[in-house]
């Protein structure tokens, strides 16, 4: 049994699949040692709708990623999505005390950045520096032990509803486990699928799941902007069912045999048996008709994607195009009219740089929590806002005092 020290869970909490990933953490890098997986029903668009049914999923992932790891689980990184996820640009300025930039300073910086107004139902759950300026020098990604008498930050903000946060915690609580963390879906799947020559020209992650379609932008080697849409291969599965009146679980398998989202791609001949609903006999249609409902569902979700990046002002950013990952984006023709609607180079992305059972979890629909279990073990986010035994708020205000206190004398 492996140590539980060198253990990390991702545990990706998704509208159509809950999924446990386990890694253990090497001097040679990360392996996957167990993989459990288990429908989702108590979630819709990535939010919480069903405690019970959400625990009931987490608690039988789990148990099957115990059984293939050979360890008992306690603590999970768990990822974050949903139309309530909105991200920020923001800026911050100080002035360094010492002529030369220290951890101090940073954290200062960073702190300074963080002064907006954020709504009181609302909660920061990533704050990522993009740049660090020493003086007039700009593109600094790590300023510590430079001189200076002025240092500024960028940074990417990311918040999300408090209640949508909470409600993942308790369902993870109540299925017995710790929440060491809670990690924005999109920044997980961008740390599993993305190379960093395609961070540092300019790429845009789509991840489209079951009920969001996670959109992440970086360049530059860092992140400038998120979104999340709520809408994803769940709409797809529904089109299918009215389409070809077959029941929802009928059309999600049909979707998953024989979906193609281009017509293209189908030859005439090709035909598929649709079950009918109540009882009636099956149905054989031609392959033609289901790329011809798929098709259009997912140029929509593409044309929205599209809609935000040019809204957001990062149309020009994206030199090394686009990486399409998540589950839906297995289906066939997925990529080729991603192609024809962004009009640049697209591929499909699954995890890289990992070890263990890499065959088992080489697809895009293991993205989000192979990369739950990378920043998890990189510690990259080490805010741990979202604690779920958190201490209570004087002892916290307490540390901060003391913090401050020793920065002054």
């Amino acid at each position: 049994m492996a140590k539980k020290d060198h253990i990390v869970v991702g545990l990706d909490i998704g509208t159509t699949k809950i999924c446990a990933i386990v890694g253990e953490v090497t001097d040679e890098g990360i392996g996957i040692v167990g993989i459990g997986s288990h429908p989702s029903k108590g979630l819709r668009k990535g939010v919480v709708i069903n405690i019970e049914s959400t625990v009931s999923s987490i608690k039988k992932a789990v148990e099957e990623a115990e059984l293939m790891a050979g360890c008992e689980i306690t603590s999970v990184y768990a990822g974050i999505a949903g139309g309530h996820i909105k991200g920020i640009n923001s800026h911050g300025i100080v002035a360094i005390k010492e002529k030369e930039v220290t951890a101090a300073d940073v954290d200062r910086v960073i702190d300074a950045a963080q002064a907006v107004s954020i709504p009181l139902d609302r909660e920061v759950i990533h704050v990522i520096p993009q740049q660090f300026i020493v003086d007039d020098q700009d593109g600094v990604r790590d300023p510590v032990g430079m001189s200076g008498v002025r240092l500024e930050t960028k940074v990417h903000i990311v918040t999300g509803a408090v209640t949508s946060a909470q409600n993942i915690i308790k369902c993870c609580n109540r299925a017995g486990l710790n929440v060491n963390d809670i990690i924005l879906q999109q920044f997980a799947s961008a740390d599993a699928v993305l190379s960093g020559d395609e961070r540092e020209l300019g790429v845009a992650l789509v991840d489209i799941g079951g009920g969001t379609t996670d959109i992440a932008v970086f360049s530059g080697g860092s992140i400038v902007h998120t979104a999340v849409l709520t809408v994803g291969g769940n709409h797809l599965t529904n089109d299918i069912a009215v389409g070809l009146r077959t029941p929802a679980h009928e059309a999600e398998k049909i979707k998953q045999k024989y979906g193609c989202c281009m017509v293209g791609l189908v030859h005439k001949d090709e035909t598929i048996e649709v079950p009918s609903v109540g009882g009636r006999n099956p149905r054989v249609l031609s392959r033609q008709i289901l790329a011809e409902i798929a098709e259009p569902r997912m140029e929509e979700i593409f044309t929205l994607v599209q809609q935000e990046i040019v809204r957001a002002g990062c149309e020009d950013m994206m030199a090394a195009g686009l990486v399409i990952t998540g589950g839906t984006s297995i289906m066939e023709g997925a990529s080729e009219l991603a192609e024809q609607v962004f009009n640049l180079p697209v591929r499909r992305g699954s995890p890289m740089a990992i070890g263990g059972l890499v065959d088992v979890v080489r697809s895009p629909m293991y993205a989000t929590g192979v990369g739950l279990v990378r920043v998890g073990a990189s510690g990259v986010n080490d805010q741990r806002r979202f604690k779920s035994r958190d201490r209570n708020t004087y002892s916290k205000v307490r540390e901060r005092m003391k913090e401050w206190l020793g920065e002054i004398f």
